[in-house]
């Protein structure tokens, strides 16, 4: 397949070394040395994406099994992953994926146009990065992206959150205006599990920063017995969230299951009910609990104001969509927060590529 040689477009010198400017660890490299990520190597003096376009994973999904359920309600993304993480995540889901570094030259390698194709040739109506941390592939990114927007594709990422701010801003300028972020819990969960001491911080800079900018955003919060489970830790992020983020940010409080190297048993449905209460009490106006089986009313989208059943989800199908043609509740009048255009569809269509 042969070795491609990209440049990178974010990074600097440092002393004799150079620094990747992609996600917040900023590697600062000698010649040779590969970034923590596995994607990202100082070839000659300069960064280069040693992993761009080795693609391990494309479907067609729909958008709601992100989670996002505010934005283009019904639709369906061709859905890619790359290598590797920028996290060290024990309970990780998709570690077949994000626990492994890419294999420049053995890998498949899928050009950005090929996966425009796909997505057109689908019927999908916008791409998504996900499945491991998208931004470790932050070069092929900007270009899929880009590429997806002048064919009328959104652009959507399912990330950690965890990328620079100038990182951020070439997302945005290339089209992703959808960001469903994870937040892992509070600073101590960071440092104890995820590998970093700034994590929680920058998730909540950059999630501020997408909708200053006129973004969309989704938080989804995995509660994880024994990592962030504890009332101290809830009541930190929900009361940050709540804070920088306001109280028409979506939150998915979803359960954790055993994976990777966390054995603890799944989360306890009446931890999710306790932080889905606390959080409905501070004043969020969209709360939902994921991964706890299809038709439950926590699937469900109410009216901030009067209560009313605006959407009822059955898994990742919508079965009702009573929001008015203006974006309104069609009892109270109130605005709802939706992005996009609503596609219902009334089936939901997975296709696998790879």
């Amino acid at each position: 397949m042969g070795t491609r040689y990209y440049v990178a477009r974010l990074w600097e010198k440092a002393n004799g070394r150079i620094r990747c400017l992609v996600c917040e660890r900023k590697c600062t490299l000698n010649v040779g040395q590969m970034g923590f990520c596995g994607n990202y190597q100082n070839i000659d003096g300069k960064l280069v994406h040693a992993g761009y376009g080795l693609v391990s994973a494309v479907e067609s999904r729909p958008i709601e099994i992100k989670p996002f359920f505010h934005y283009w309600p019904g639709s369906s993304a061709l859905t890619f992953s790359l290598w590797s993480c920028s996290f060290l995540c024990p309970w990780c889901q998709n570690w077949s994926l994000s626990k492994r570094k890419p294999k420049p030259g053995s890998d498949e390698y899928i050009p950005p146009e090929k996966l425009v194709e796909l997505a057109l040739r689908a019927g999908d109506e916008g791409l998504c990065a996900s499945f491991n941390e998208p931004t470790i592939g932050f070069d092929y990114l900007v270009d899929v992206f880009e590429l997806g927007r002048k064919h009328g594709l959104y652009g959507t990422i399912v990330t950690n959150g965890y990328m620079t701010s100038k990182a951020l801003k070439l997302l945005l300028e290339v089209g992703v205006d959808g960001y469903s972020i994870d937040i892992k819990g509070c600073p101590e969960t960071y440092r104890r599990y995820i590998g970093t001491i700034n994590g929680a911080e920058v998730v909540l800079r950059n999630a501020k920063y997408i909708l200053d900018n006129g973004g969309h955003v989704e938080m989804v919060f995995l509660v994880v017995p024994g990592a962030n489970d504890s009332n101290e830790c809830i009541e930190w992020v929900l009361g940050k969230l709540y804070d920088n983020l306001g109280p028409d940010t979506p939150l998915h409080i979803n359960r954790y299951y055993p994976a990777y190297k966390y054995s603890k048993p799944p989360t306890p449905i009446s931890t999710l009910l306790r932080v889905y209460d606390k959080a409905k009490k501070m004043g969020f106006n969209y709360v939902y609990i994921g991964n706890i089986g299809a038709g439950t009313p926590y699937e469900n989208t109410y009216c901030p104001k009067c209560g009313k059943t605006l959407i009822v989800r059955y898994g990742t199908e919508i079965v009702e969509y009573n929001i008015t043609s203006d974006g309104k509740c069609p009892r109270c009048g109130h605005r709802i927060l939706i992005r996009g255009k609503p596609i219902l569809k009334h089936s939901t269509r997975w296709r696998s590529w790879i």
